[in-house]
């Protein structure tokens, strides 16, 4: 009797250790499963909020591009909201909505550049003012800018500011593009200032990138001039008084008969890549020490994109 009484205290503690191992093994079980959805969640926190801040660091890059350049009157606040970027409309803003903007300074400072205005200029129908015949003054096209109604009046304006005004010598004298043709179009014009008539112009055909300032590129340009001394020396004065820079990097002087004089030169003419805003793409990942990846379009402005 005693026997059985002890071996049924040993099933019952048996069942109890076995009921107790499933029960920790239950438990624990229920505690990894809620371990790592704990931790999957952090992750997705973290890394959600990292999509968060890349975005709002984006919005508020375009943002400031936007208000730097002076495409619309500033915000409100300290970004754009979207009503604001629906009513803007970039043809119809005043410089005065966009004080100390790009494009304020541009048709402001630039435009009324008294030592940009000091270059001569050849005459245009279009830069008289028709109340006295003379040519637009600053003062003339800004009144004709401030008196301006809607998109098509500003439109107006600005062209006749950017035509008639000091800006118009910042493309003549470093164009935005590789034009080879009005190059040799601007060296003709000064031969025939200096009453010279070269038998034949023509480029060397090579361009490249200087190491002068960014973006700038040279065209390089054979010079050959053989005259009278007097038209000599007037050729290449005219060259030296161009607004459109021809820098000589090596000459050869030659006198021949009846006192005329030689000069073979290469020199290079300059012009500007076009200023465009840069756009580079930024790859968020979950792990803080990942690469990140950008892709550019070209040069100037920079703004991200995420």
């Amino acid at each position: 009797m005693a026997k059985e009484v002890a071996i049924s205290k040993r099933l019952k503690i048996t069942q109890a250790q076995q009921y107790m191992l499933l029960s920790v093994l239950v438990a624990s079980l229920f505690l990894g499963t809620a371990i790592a959805l704990v931790s999957n969640f952090i992750r997705q926190i973290s890394f959600n909020t990292k999509v968060i801040m890349a975005e709002e660091q984006t919005i508020a890059t375009y943002s400031d591009t936007i208000k730097n350049i002076g495409i619309c009157k500033a915000p409100r606040g300290s970004i754009y909201s979207d009503e604001e970027l629906k009513a803007c409309t970039p043809d119809s803003v005043q410089v005065s909505e966009v004080s100390g903007s790009l494009r304020a300074n541009i048709l402001e400072k630039l435009a009324a550049s008294e030592i940009l205005n000091s270059v001569p200029k050849e005459s245009d129908d279009n830069c008289k003012n028709p109340k006295n015949g003379k040519n637009y003054t600053y003062n003339d096209l800004r009144e004709i800018y401030n008196q301006a109604q809607g998109s098509d009046q500003l439109n107006q304006a600005s062209q006749l500011i950017r035509s008639c005004s000091a800006l118009r010598v910042i493309p003549d004298a470093i164009p935005a593009y590789k034009n080879e043709e009005a190059l040799l179009a601007s060296l003709n014009k000064l031969f025939n200032l200096s009453n010279w008539e070269p038998e034949s112009i023509s480029p060397t055909g090579t361009s490249a990138s200087s190491s002068l300032a960014p973006g700038l590129n040279t065209i390089s340009v054979s010079l050959s001039v053989e005259a009278g001394s007097e038209t000599t020396m007037n050729v290449f004065s005219n060259i030296e008084r161009s607004i459109r820079e021809f820098d000589v990097q090596k000459a050869r002087f030659e006198w021949g008969g009846n006192n005329n004089l030689l000069i073979q030169a290469e020199a290079n003419a300059y012009y500007m890549n076009e200023s465009t805003i840069t756009e580079s793409t930024k790859t968020i990942t979950e792990s803080s020490n990942a690469p990140k990846t950008s892709s550019v379009t070209n040069n100037s402005t920079e703004k991200n994109k995420s």
